[in-house]
């Protein structure tokens, strides 16, 4: 499983799939049903997800804006100036019937406009 794992700035983890394989494995395996899941819009990238909902912590704007920023950073709108990037509840994330790998369908998405951001991986 190809998993890359970060830390935002407040202490909460944000994991981001790194295949196809991956982002559902992270998506429909991993994650908690009130974890948050973020996509960038339009175009092929990873799954990224904040992990909160076992927790029961409400996300913070700032880990929020990082995770959607490893969202693009990790989509092929990298280079693309100020990308929009979907989040909702995992629980709002289902797989169509016979759909391929990494393939979702998602309700209730919110839209956050940020730049392509690295971050340092936690260890």
């Amino acid at each position: 499983m190809k998993i890359k794992k970060f830390i935002s700035s407040t202490g909460i983890e944000i994991l981001v799939g790194q295949d196809d394989f991956s982002n559902d494995e992270l998506t429909f395996r991993v994650s908690h049903p009130n974890d948050i899941w973020m996509h960038v819009n339009g175009a092929p990238g990873s799954h990224v997800v904040l992990r909160c909902g076992e927790a029961k912590v409400k996300p913070d704007r700032g880990s929020l804006l990082e995770a959607a920023g490893l969202a693009a950073y990790f989509s092929k709108m990298r280079d693309g100036g100020k990308v929009a990037v979907h989040h909702c509840l995992i629980k709002q994330v289902a797989k169509p019937p016979k759909a391929k790998p990494g393939s979702v369908t998602i309700k209730q998405a919110k839209k956050l406009m940020v730049y392509p951001q690295l971050m340092p991986e936690a260890s």
